[in-house]
């Protein structure tokens, strides 16, 4: 092969190369940009959320003819999808009470839909409740998933009514469950004061299945009557528009 050949070739698979770059930097970009948007966004929200009501969504409030209410007060910080580190994807969403970072114990949180909950022994901050007909698919058992109610030590903000051992009681939309927490199993690292909230699928067998795989829930957009999935949402604030 000539030099000359040669040379056109290396610089054929430079240019190739640089697309290829050009088009993964753009696709990170893509994917990243919209999760700073919305950390930013929180940043605000936190400093004066009486400023920002506009951002919010209100527990027990319903969407249109959505299926579910509202779990809790707040700004809907990260949704589901987003990607926090290589590897891992959001498999529910955050929601951000109007109390603030210090405002553990406050902001209340209250089932979504009529269902029967379920609070293993060893949960500190969490609940999970069966619904045995999805109003979107009435043939298929989900599971509703909440946690963080509980401070970073481990001192719990669900409610007397549900200890831990509470097996398959049933609830109804609206119930109180507890209030926003920032537990995260390490007293020296908390999760800032939210609810984790997710929509998790049967096994088909009546048990739920792993809910920290996000090919294990279910987008909550059209339950919620929302815009909470990460691949159509952007960067605009996750309200209801009528």
């Amino acid at each position: 092969m000539r030099l000359g050949e040669r040379k056109k070739r290396i610089g054929l698979g430079l240019s190739i190369l640089a697309v290829i770059a050009m088009v993964v930097g753009y696709s990170i970009f893509r994917r990243v940009r919209p999760s700073a948007i919305r950390l930013q966004r929180l940043r605000q929200f936190w400093m004066d959320p009486d400023d920002h009501t506009e951002w919010m969504i209100y527990a027990g409030e319903r969407c249109g003819d959505a299926p579910f209410i509202m779990p809790t007060d707040g700004l809907i910080g990260f949704f589901w999808g987003d990607s926090f580190k290589p590897g891992h994807t959001h498999q529910g969403i955050d929601i951000f009470g109007p109390s603030g970072p210090d405002g553990l114990g406050q902001t209340p949180v209250v089932a979504a839909y009529n269902g029967y909950l379920t609070r293993l022994p060893d949960w500190r901050s969490s609940v999970i409740i069966r619904i045995p007909s999805d109003p979107l698919r009435p043939e298929r058992q989900i599971w509703m998933y909440y946690t963080h109610l509980a401070d970073a030590e481990g001192r719990s903000f669900i409610v007397d009514d549900f200890p831990q051992g509470t097996t398959d009681v049933f609830v109804k939309a609206g119930t109180l469950l507890g209030y926003q927490g920032n537990y995260s199993a390490d007293p020296n690292n908390p999760t800032g004061m939210h609810l984790h909230f997710s929509i998790v699928k049967d096994d088909g067998h009546g048990q739920y299945l792993n809910e920290l795989e996000i090919r294990n829930t279910l987008d909550p957009s059209p339950y919620l009557g929302i815009e909470v999935n990460v691949s159509r949402a952007g960067d605009r604030p996750a309200v209801c528009i009528q």
